[in-house]
């Protein structure tokens, strides 16, 4: 092939900047997703998984309530928690308040989970608490909308 048909033929060429800024635009754009996916996993799991049996008051959460000597009120204080957080979790200006709070609880049930319950399934809530805390970093500018939304009420 001679040295005129190749460059009749290659793509026009495209300078370094812009393909970097595609490819980040893109980047972005898939990361935004699969975070967004994440935050839907984790609200199913909270809303579904761990609330729902607390506040219809499954055999298995009530009797762990009654051994850690919480009671029904406990219970269901802890299921409308994780119920609130998980709905939170989807509304975009509370996303990362939901995250925190959603961490928080996992640190207490680490920390009941050690303390009383000989650390069985104390790994549950740590793993929990990582794409939490993603969330929340990852979401943190939606802080500043809230706190702005909350002094317009004020």
């Amino acid at each position: 092939m001679s040295e005129t048909n190749a460059s009749a033929t290659a793509a026009p060429s495209v300078p370094a900047g812009v393909l970097a800024a595609e490819s980040a635009t893109a980047r972005g754009r898939r990361a935004r997703i699969a975070l967004r996916g994440l935050q839907v996993l984790l609200a199913l799991m909270f809303g579904i998984a761990s609330a729902v049996p607390k506040l219809i008051a499954h055999p298995s959460a009530a009797e762990s309530f009654e051994n850690l000597g919480w009671g029904s009120a406990g219970m269901y204080t802890i299921g409308v928690l994780e119920l609130a957080g998980a709905v939170a979790l989807l509304i975009p200006v509370l996303q990362s308040v939901a995250a925190m709070a959603l961490g928080a609880l996992m640190v207490g049930a680490f920390v009941v989970q050690i303390a009383v319950m000989d650390g069985q399934y104390a790994a549950t809530p740590v793993i929990l608490l990582v794409p939490l805390v993603l969330i929340a970093w990852a979401r943190r500018k939606h802080n500043a909308e809230l706190l702005r939304l909350l002094r317009l009420r004020a």
